[in-house]
């Protein structure tokens, strides 16, 4: 059967969390097995508790696993700081981002109402442009013909003054009348 090198994982948790403080070997270092960590001799020792360091004259029979223990155990402490900072930095951005979504959805309602406003409002000034562009075209044609109703009479009246020309003055008075009725 093949030894899975994360026998330590197999419960769901590091194997610094499953640290037992009851169990048989004190000294026994709570690293994972198969850990690259460290130098061969660490590893050897910490399997070997027996095994001590004829250069130290302290009461800890491996020191140099406990400096590593330590030196592991201030890494774990400093990673779940920076971890922490980085979830509040994420946080932060999170609620940034939804703070500006909120102002830009406030803005975007308001450039809404004031385009509907805008389009009401030019809608009704497109309508009075075309009434009064209409009102316009009508004013104009009456204007054309009574100027040119105008002139006529005047011809007349000039013509009425010439002795021999009697004879146009008779055909502009059938043209006349027909101005006028239009």
């Amino acid at each position: 059967m093949p030894v899975s090198p994360f026998q330590s994982f197999e419960n769901g948790f590091p194997p610094w969390d499953c640290f037992d403080p009851f169990s048989s070997s004190p000294h026994q270092s709570p690293k994972p097995d198969g850990s690259s960590s460290g130098s061969d001799k660490s590893i050897q020792s910490d399997q070997n508790p027996d095994n001590s360091n004829s250069n130290s004259g302290s009461d800890d029979p491996n020191p140099q696993v406990s400096v590593i223990d330590e030196r592991k155990r201030r890494r774990m402490i400093s990673n779940r700081e920076s971890a922490r900072r980085s979830r509040m930095r994420k946080q932060k951005h999170v609620e940034n981002l939804r703070n500006q979504v909120n102002q830009l959805r406030i803005e975007n309602r308001e450039l809404t109402n004031r385009l509907r406003f805008v389009l009401y409002h030019s809608h009704g000034v497109r309508t009075d442009y075309d009434r009064l562009q209409s009102e316009y075209s009508t004013l104009r044609k009456k204007l054309s013909d009574m100027s040119q109703f105008l002139m006529t009479r005047q011809l007349q009246q000039l013509t009425s003054e010439w002795p021999c020309n009697n004879m146009i003055t008779t055909s502009t008075e059938q043209v006349a009348p027909s101005l006028i009725t239009s």
